[in-house]
């Protein structure tokens, strides 16, 4: 099991460089596989949209709280650690055009060496996406092609370039450079809930990120993105699969159940406006207990 540790979604403290800094560097110490980071391009006040994964339909996280660009969060995160993995956790797709999109991430993969990991969904926010400039009823079948187009731009198609047809996107005879760091490209991850989240990710990912489901219904998800990877000829024991949890919260007992169904990363979730030295020392006590077994830990 791989354990990662989420960036503070909606704290002060992703926006302090210092703070942010010492938080990525001190996950690497304690031995995280990666730093996580949310999107939203922009909040709404009085969103008619529900927010899926919680009870109340609505996100605890005010329309005013500081949600920094992913990319440019870990950008800043890769010169400022060694070998930690940097992620995002979910990337909403519909709000970038994968052109820009191919080349901003590959640019981020080959200066921190291989070290990045695209998770992305179709997001859930009808007011964001609209705001993107995009239809929100067309955002699965446009995230579909939004892969595709990144994969042909970061393949190896050499000097005459690559091409594309499809509903929403096409060109021909592109050159995107730099390419990814690793020759199998940048691995991407979907998130969701649904069953059209985990057949994107059977028939385009590399792996699935399972959100707020239980078990039974993560056990049908899995299913779900297995037979979707057989269908297209894909290897679905190949496809890694990604869980939260939070931090504080997380036992030994809890990560070999997930890990016995098929789960391979778990993201441990952090308290948005916890002071600093708090984190690390919740951090370094989560990592004794989860990868070190301290007495207790199950």
């Amino acid at each position: 099991m791989d354990y990662a540790i989420a960036l503070p979604f909606g704290g002060q403290g992703v926006m302090d460089g210092d703070w942010v800094a010492e938080f990525a560097r001190h996950a690497e110490i304690c031995g995280f596989e990666s730093v996580v980071a949310a999107e939203h391009s922009v909040m709404v006040n009085g969103t008619s949209s529900r927010y899926p994964y919680s009870p109340t339909g609505r996100l605890a996280v005010p329309a005013d709280s500081p949600v920094p660009d992913p990319l440019e969060l870990l950008s800043f995160l890769a010169a400022r650690t060694t070998g930690i993995g940097l992620a995002t956790g979910v990337l909403i797709l519909p709000n970038h055009h994968p052109v820009v999109l191919a080349k901003r991430a590959a640019t981020v993969d080959t200066l921190s060496r291989g070290r990045l990991r695209l998770c992305v969904g179709v997001g859930w926010l009808r007011e964001e996406i609209e705001a993107c400039g995009v239809d929100f009823a067309t955002r699965g079948r446009r995230a579909s092609e939004q892969v595709e187009v990144m994969r042909a731009l970061w393949a190896d198609s050499g000097p005459e370039g690559a091409a594309y047809e499809g509903e929403f996107f096409r060109f021909r005879d592109v050159v995107c450079r730099p390419g990814p760091w690793r020759p199998t490209g940048i691995p991407v991850h979907f998130g969701g809930h649904s069953t059209a989240a985990a057949r994107r990710a059977g028939r385009y990912g590399e792996g699935f990120q399972p959100l707020g489901v239980d078990r039974p219904e993560l056990l049908r998800l899995l299913d779900v993105m297995r037979r979707e990877a057989e269908c297209h000829g894909r290897d679905p024991d190949a496809m890694e699969v990604t869980l939260y949890r939070g931090l504080t919260e997380l036992r030994r007992r809890e990560a070999a159940e997930l890990a016995a169904l098929g789960v391979h990363r778990i993201v441990l979730q952090v308290e948005a406006r916890a002071d600093l030295e708090r984190l690390k020392d919740q951090m370094s006590a989560c990592a004794e207990r989860l990868m070190h077994g301290s007495p207790g830990a199950s």
